[in-house]
C-alpha cells in the first residue's frame, strides 16, 4: 500500500500524529510519500517505507492532518483519480474531516485496513478560453477593493435571468454551501443532493434571492460594468480577473473529489456537530 501525507503549515499542532503514522505505516508496510516540503516541514528523511518524491505517482490513499482549507487542496490535488482523502481535523471547523485527533492509533489502523466508506463530492468548474479552474467548495466573484459596486447580469441554460448591483456572488457545491454561500443567508444543500446554489454578497436589491440550480444548467456570468474589473475566487483563492463586458461559464460535477469517512457517518450529524458546537 502506498498513502501521500499533508499536513497544514502549524507542524508543532501535528508533530506527535505524524510520529504516531509514521510508527503505524512501517508496522503494517505501508510505504508512505512525503513531499520534499512535508519532509522538511516534519524533518524527515528517506527510510525504509518512506519515499521524499517530487511527485507521489499512484496512492491508494492520501492522510491529511488540517482544517478544510489543507483538505481542499488535497481533494483537488487528487480529484478525478479516486484517492480516498483521510482527514484528521486540526483546523477551527473542519466539516470536511473524517475524524477529531483523539483516538488516533485506531483510527490509521482503520485507514490502512480500507475500514472506511467513501463519498464522492462534486466540483464546480469556471472556464475561459485560456483555461479551466475547478473548485470543491465554491467560486466567488468579488469586486475590487476601492473600487464601485460590482454590476453582474447571470444567466442559466442560455436564459438571462437578472441583472444585479452587488459586492460579487458565490456559486457553491453541496459541500461549500456550508461556508461562504451560508454567510449570506443562501440555503445548505445536503452531501449528495444533485446541484448547486448560487447567492448574492451584500445585493443592492430587494428581489435577488439565492437558486439552487439543477445540475446539467450552466451557468453564465457577465461582467455588466462600463468600468470596473471584477476579481473571481476559486476556493478562496484570487484566480483571475473579469474585465468590463467579459463572460465567464461555471459547470458543475465535470469531476469529483473522494472523501473518505468512517462507516455510518451523516452529514446531518456532521451539520449539528460541527456548527452547533462553535454556538457553545
Amino acid at each position: 500500500m502506498r498513502a501521500g501525507l499533508l499536513t497544514h503549515r502549524r507542524s508543532h499542532d501535528t508533530h506527535a500524529a505524524v510520529t504516531l503514522l509514521l510508527e503505524i505505516a512501517r508496522r503494517r508496510r505501508v510505504t508512505l510519500c512525503l513531499s520534499r516540503d512535508e519532509a522538511a516541514k516534519h524533518q524527515i528523511e528517506p527510510a525504509p517505507f518512506i519515499e521524499i518524491v517530487e511527485e507521489p505517482g499512484q496512492l491508494d490513499l492520501c492522510v491529511v492532518l488540517g482544517g478544510d482549507g489543507t483538505i481542499l487542496t488535497a481533494l483537488r490535488r487528487y480529484a478525478g483519480t479516486g484517492v480516498p482523502v483521510f482527514a484528521v481535523n486540526y483546523g477551527e471547523v473542519g466539516f470536511l474531516a473524517t475524524i477529531d485527533p483523539d483516538g488516533l492509533a485506531d483510527d490509521f489502523e482503520r485507514a490502512f485496513s480500507g475500514d472506511y466508506e467513501t463519498i464522492q463530492l462534486p466540483t464546480i468548474s469556471v472556464g475561459r478560453p485560456e483555461g479551466t479552474w475547478s473548485a470543491l467548495n465554491d467560486i466567488s466573484v468579488h469586486r475590487k477593493a476601492g473600487l464601485r459596486v460590482a454590476d453582474l447580469a447571470y444567466a442559466l441554460a442560455g436564459e438571462e435571468i437578472g441583472r444585479v448591483r452587488c459586492d460579487g456572488l458565490v456559486v457553491a457545491t453541496p459541500q461549500g454551501s456550508t461556508g461562504y454561500n451560508l454567510a449570506n443567508g443562501g440555503p445548505v444543500l445536503a452531501w449528495g443532493v444533485k446541484g448547486y446554489v448560487v447567492s448574492f454578497i451584500a445585493p443592492h436589491s430587494l428581489t435577488a434571492r439565492a437558486l439552487v440550480v439543477a445540475p446539467q444548467d450552466e451557468l453564465t456570468i457577465n461582467n455588466a460594468s462600463r468600468e470596473e474589473p471584477v476579481e473571481v475566487h476559486v476556493d478562496g483563492r484570487p484566480t483571475l480577473e473579469l474585465q468590463p463586458g467579459e463572460d465567464i461559464h461555471v459547470e458543475f460535477g465535470l469531476t469529483h473529489g473522494t472523501l473518505a469517512q468512517l462507516p455510518g457517518a451523516s452529514f446531518y450529524h456532521r451539520l449539528r456537530e460541527r456548527f452547533g458546537r462553535l454556538a457553545r
